[in-house]
């Protein structure tokens, strides 16, 4: 599919609906990837966040590892401190 689009003053320019309409990830408010292909080409894609969930589930194992000299759990000292600041 392809449509012509004018650039305006500050390098703005409107995704057509049909291309909108096409493809979910295209709407307000969406994070998007611009990157130049060619001198004459650029590439807009949906902006991915790159995870290591193997470092995440390594951080959540650390910290449920932790022993506490307190009675009562994580989530109660959370609620807790977050209500008395």
């Amino acid at each position: 599919m392809k449509n012509v689009v004018i650039i305006r003053d500050r390098g703005q320019f409107t995704i057509p609906d049909a291309i909108r309409k096409t493809l979910n990830w295209v709407s307000p408010m969406s994070a998007v990837t611009i990157s130049i292909v060619k001198p004459d080409e650029i590439m807009i894609k949906p902006h991915q966040v790159r995870v290591d969930k193997e470092k995440i589930w390594d951080l959540i194992k650390a910290s449920r590892a932790i022993k506490s000299k307190g009675k009562g759990s994580a989530a109660e000292f959370l609620g807790q401190d977050r209500y008395s600041h």
